[in-house]
């Protein structure tokens, strides 16, 4: 599998997943300009503070972040996604689409639960299961207390599973604020997809409202449930 870059990153050459892998080998030999590789984590510059948020999407795009190598990178969620952090001081700078534009992030941090695109966006069970080890370390750095935004039922589900907690204790709603660990608040989002905003199952609005409270539970410390 090649040697990994920290327990919470695969290597680039991982082939864990076989159908991750070949679907990355194809891409690559069809866009060899593509990061085509496990997409790793995104979050500030080294030194600058303790990171107390995790975002966790499902996957990268395919012609996002498995195009420019940064999580929710040059498509319609990033564009969302980056923009509402902006305007809630978790990250600076301009956000361009690209891994190269500048942008950083403020106390905060993006990954996702399955690092390498899927065919049809759409990981297998096996493959989100094979995946949890990076999530499960990615968690564990989090300073206490800390909270995990998930986009979407399946990185909810991805993030119980990595917390070894039952799925059945905390359902996934939108705008929900769970306690699965101590010291740790999983709160729920709609996914940032075109999809969603164009059926407006998830509004502009409705998604400024969670990072608005994500941002409020983290200002509360110590204890972030005490104001969800």
């Amino acid at each position: 599998m090649g040697e990994a870059v920290s327990a919470s990153e695969p290597p680039p050459d991982c082939r864990l997943c076989p159908r991750l892998a070949a679907f990355r080998d194809d891409n690559r030999r069809a866009e060899p300009d593509w990061c085509n590789a496990p997409v790793p984590s995104f979050g500030p510059p080294p030194g600058a503070g303790p990171v107390r948020l995790l975002i966790v999407g499902l996957a990268p795009g395919l012609r996002g972040a498995n195009r420019t190598g940064r999580p929710f990178t040059g498509d319609d969620a990033g564009e969302l996604l980056h923009r509402t952090l902006l305007r809630h001081g978790l990250a600076r700078g301009d956000y361009r689409a690209a891994a190269d534009d500048g942008l950083t992030l403020v106390g905060c941090r993006i990954t996702n639960a399955v690092r390498c695109a899927p065919p049809g966006n759409k990981p297998t069970g096996a493959e989100v299961a094979s995946c949890r080890r990076f999530l499960r370390a990615e968690i564990d750095e989090l300073p206490r207390p800390s909270a995990i935004l998930a986009l979407g039922g399946k990185a909810h589900d991805a993030t119980l599973a990595a917390l070894d907690v039952k799925r059945s204790r905390f359902p996934f709603a939108h705008g929900a604020v769970h306690d699965p660990s101590t010291g740790l608040a999983l709160i729920d989002s709609y996914h940032c997809s075109r999809y969603n905003v164009r059926t407006r199952r998830l509004t502009v609005a409705m998604f400024d409202d969670v990072v608005g409270r994500v941002r409020g539970c983290l200002e509360s410390a110590p204890s972030i449930l005490t104001t969800a």
